[in-house]
């Protein structure tokens, strides 16, 4: 390929779940149809400023610390984002879905209780690399932040900020495979008291929604290495955002200015698309404890007044939780 000018849409990049932690895979298991990237080197310096008998301030730099650091942002799909969710919740389990096929599976994501979620391999393919297209690998990946976006008439999209190790070349074979995405139309939300009635509850109309997770990433830097010896993560957030029309004030107004939590469900299911006999791909989030944090209303003139309300979800001592994530899909295992 020619190593002239290029466009963002050659680049690619993979994940892959790590076996043995901060190793790198040697293949990835998905290619990520992203909208956005980057991943960019990065290092720090130490900075020789002692007296050399000149009033110049330094006479050279020794590099001290390196890694890699960046952001993909792609929209939801239902194969390769519960990996991305995997590494940013920690656990992950399998099971059978009740089609008839047999053929589809549930994984229920769930918070890991340690400081080392699931790692990843970063795999890029960079086609404006001197000499033509080259590949690297990047061990000890982290999703260190994941902001999930869901907005009338898009796709609904996800942005994880990631850190890794220091790339290494690599020979890699990118493969993009086909993935089942989300739109605004496959989104129901709902609110109840509690957990248990978000089965019954009714669905609501909001106009938008995000919501960031968070598990406060800390780089473990130790004597001897210039990498990274781990990442940690330390204390795990939710927060997030929705937007309604203001004469819904009393589903939301009343909860918020009473400080009254919530469970909150935000279900993906592309009705569109059939897997197995009868199933369909979906990823259903739900917030065992919710409390509204902030509420405004703007009201203009000519237009119709819509209230944005910011909330953070807590864990629920009584249900033992405070997020659980299902996917279902044709993904035996992860």
């Amino acid at each position: 390929m020619s190593t002239g000018p290029i466009i963002g849409r050659l680049f690619q990049v993979g994940i892959a779940k790590e076996g043995t932690r901060g190793t790198a895979e040697s293949a990835a298991s998905f290619w990520i149809p992203f909208s956005e990237l980057q991943i960019d080197e990065r290092w720090e310096d130490a900075v020789d400023e002692q007296s050399q008998g000149v009033i110049e301030g330094s006479v050279g730099e020794t590099r001290v610390k390196e890694w890699a650091e960046g952001t993909i942002k792609a929209p939801i799909t239902d194969k390769h984002f519960p990996l991305i969710l995997l590494s940013i919740l920690g656990s992950l389990s399998t099971g059978a879905n009740a089609d008839a096929s047999g053929n589809v599976k549930d994984h229920t994501i769930t918070v890991g209780q340690s400081a080392q979620h699931q790692s990843l391999t970063l795999f890029l393919n960079d086609p404006a690399a001197t000499g033509g297209a080259q590949d690297y690998k990047h061990a000890l990946g982290v999703v260190s932040s994941l902001e999930i976006s869901y907005q009338q008439g898009q796709f609904v999209s996800y942005s994880a900020s990631v850190k890794a190790k220091k790339g290494v070349q690599a020979s890699l074979t990118p493969s993009q495979s086909t993935e089942n995405r989300f739109l605004s139309q496959h989104v129901v939300f709902k609110i109840a008291s509690n957990l248990a009635g978000l089965g019954a509850a009714n669905a609501l109309n909001i106009r938008s929604l995000s919501l960031k997770i968070d598990q406060n990433i800390e780089d473990d830097m130790v004597l001897g290495s210039k990498a990274p010896n781990d990442y940690l993560n330390k204390q795990f957030t939710i927060e997030g955002q929705l937007e309604a029309r203001w004469d819904d004030e009393a589903t939301f107004k009343t909860a918020a200015l009473a400080g009254t939590t919530k469970a909150f469900r935000i279900d993906l299911q592309n009705t569109d698309v059939t897997i197995g006999t009868s199933a369909n791909p979906g990823l259903t989030i739900d917030l065992a404890k919710v409390v509204f944090t902030a509420i405004t209303r703007p009201a203009k003139l000519g237009d119709i007044v819509v209230q944005t309300l910011q909330f953070r979800a807590h864990y629920s001592i009584s249900d033992s939780k405070m997020v659980t994530i299902k996917a279902t899909n044709l993904q035996t295992s992860y």
